[in-house]
């Protein structure tokens, strides 16, 4: 053993903490703008990675999902005890209060997220023959909606630095047939309702947000889902607001709401107004056991999602003055996120080299769970096949479908972004400081071993 490999009184050996300082010599030489707050110093920053054999950053987990105390053990037993488990009066309740939260007139409560979206498309009578608009960085559920309506689902690219769908784009997709766009407010970061609500009135389209990872988001102090035609919002068990399963339809529009209500409830009308969902109806209630949790859950809502606020501000300072970490940008009209993603893009050239998959894997092994996200939902073989099936050749024609695809695969944006994404969940953000910084401290390090790594991976 050579003298640099000693270890100091603090167990860091001494050519561990020369590596260091080195380091933040470095770090503290970069210039940045005026007025601009200086990244921490992070005293843990080499070593040799735990993908290699050292000792991880961290090997507590991070908080665990779902929270829960006596608050929802009490609601879930009244429930129980009072013999009514289907959809009652506390699913009124709920549907009152959080219409309240959001500032919409109206609330319908459903069986999940797909079924928000779905009732909300059938109330507005999309069908065969008709275009909706949509982003191509989401969960499949959005366009599953759509192909379940038998409609055609048209993808505009992404604005590569906010991670949502290039709202100056939409206009352009516009043809007689479109009959809605869906933006989708991806992470719980509001995509730019501005220029996506203009669009949409000047030609007439309704817009149904798809905010079903976007609980508490602002849009110019607005909450998100109602400053569309309506929202949709997801309570599945990994969302910000759970309940297993759920999900709930927002809107100010009163005859959307009634026929939303009638569709819901396998065409029974909503009472007292005889109307009903004019086609095919449903069954997707929701049970008061859910709304129950829901209740319950709504409790804790603000103070998880100012923790959340705080560390995603933290860390978007930090991760900023990591040289290949491009934190995802909002947009100015954002007042809020919900965060229920923290996302940032990744570039090799900051790491040496390093591919991103070989970067998760180290990000991993270091005690720091993080995923690549979404792919191009255009190439997904769902809706590849569903865009090829018999019954799509029927109502479009095999030509309609070609250019359909090929214009639908013109995301080149899109692509870029699937190739540099990095995920961490909304339940990493309900963490510590201490949590934080071993977020940064095991990518610093990864950073600082990244030409290692490399080498060690040919």
């Amino acid at each position: 053993m050579t003298s640099d490999d000693r270890t100091t009184a603090r167990g860091v050996s001494r050519r561990d903490f020369l590596v260091t300082a080195a380091a933040t010599t470095a770090a503290a030489s970069v210039s940045r703008p005026a007025g601009a707050a200086a990244p921490t110093v992070f005293a843990r920053a080499a070593g040799e990675p735990a993908v290699l054999g050292g000792t991880p950053v961290r090997t507590a987990p991070f908080p665990s999902w779902p929270l829960s105390d006596a608050t929802e053990a009490t609601a879930l037993r009244g429930v129980l005890e009072s013999g009514r488990w289907n959809r009652n009066s506390r699913v009124d309740g709920f549907e009152s209060a959080y219409a309240s939260l959001t500032g919409a007139a109206h609330c319908l409560a459903v069986a999940n997220g797909t079924s928000a979206l779905l009732t909300a498309l059938t109330a507005l009578d999309i069908g065969p023959g008709d275009e909706v608009i949509l982003s191509p960085y989401t969960f499949i559920a959005t366009v599953n909606v759509i192909l379940q309506r038998h409609a055609l689902p048209v993808f505009v690219d992404t604005d590569i630095e906010t991670f949502q769908v290039d709202a100056t784009r939409i206009a352009a997709a516009i043809t007689p047939a479109t009959r809605a766009i869906v933006p989708v407010h991806v992470g719980g970061t509001p995509a730019d309702l501005d220029t996506i609500i203009a669009t949409g009135r000047d030609r007439n389209v309704p817009i149904v947000e798809d905010a079903c990872q976007a609980h508490l988001a602002e849009w110019r102090g607005r909450k998100v889902g109602s400053l569309g035609t309506c929202g949709a919002f997801s309570f599945q068990a990994s969302k910000n607001l759970n309940s297993g399963e759920g999900g709930a339809l927002i809107t100010s529009d009163r005859r959307l709401y009634e026929r939303a209500y009638a569709y819901h409830s396998a065409n029974a009308a909503l009472p007292g107004t005889g109307e009903t969902s004019r086609g095919v109806g449903n069954n997707v209630r929701l049970t008061d056991f859910q709304a129950a949790l829901l209740t319950a859950q709504m409790t804790r809502l603000e103070a998880q999602q100012s923790r959340r606020d705080a560390n995603a501000a933290w860390l978007t300072k930090e991760l900023g003055a990591v040289d290949g970490i491009t934190p995802q940008r909002l947009y100015p009209g954002v007042t809020r996120s919900a965060w229920h993603l923290y996302m940032f893009r990744y570039d090799p050239a900051g790491f040496g080299g390093l591919s991103r998959e070989a970067f998760l894997k180290a990000l991993r092994a270091e005690g720091v769970p993080a995923s690549s996200g979404y792919r191009p939902l255009y190439r997904d073989p769902n809706v590849v096949h569903a865009l090829a099936s018999r019954g799509y050749e029927r109502v479009y024609g095999k030509a309609a479908l070609a250019t359909l695809t090929e214009r639908n695969a013109a995301c080149p944006r899109n692509d870029a972004l699937c190739d540099q994404a990095v995920w961490l969940t909304q339940t990493m953000l309900l963490g510590s400081q201490d949590d934080m910084r071993d977020i940064v401290t095991a990518i610093r390090k990864v950073q600082a071993a990244g030409a290692r790594l490399v080498s060690s991976t040919r």
